[in-house]
């Protein structure tokens, strides 16, 4: 039985990586890596290795998707406000 769960959460990490290098799209590639977080901490549990479950948890499924995110917001919110500058600088 547990050689079965170890299976199937391999299977699982292993889409779940694949995935997050598919997605190309930064947001929803933090999204993704949200969940493979959760399938790592998922993996962790099954091998009975609780604790590293669950700094993988807080750290791989919520800090750094989290961070991520805020990046791409602050980058995307730089990106506009460079090219409203472009534009009325045009316009002079």
């Amino acid at each position: 039985m547990t050689d079965a769960l170890i299976v199937v959460s391999l299977l699982l990490v292993a889409a779940s990586a694949t995935a997050a290098v598919a997605v190309r799209d930064p947001a929803r590639q933090a999204l993704v890596l949200a969940v493979l977080g959760l399938t790592l901490a998922v993996l962790f549990t099954v091998l009975q290795a609780p604790d590293v479950a669950l700094l993988q948890l807080a750290v791989g499924s919520a800090l750094t998707p989290l961070l991520i995110l805020l990046s791409v917001r602050k980058v995307r919110r730089r990106g506009h406000g460079r090219h409203d500058q472009h534009d009325k600088g045009a316009e002079r």
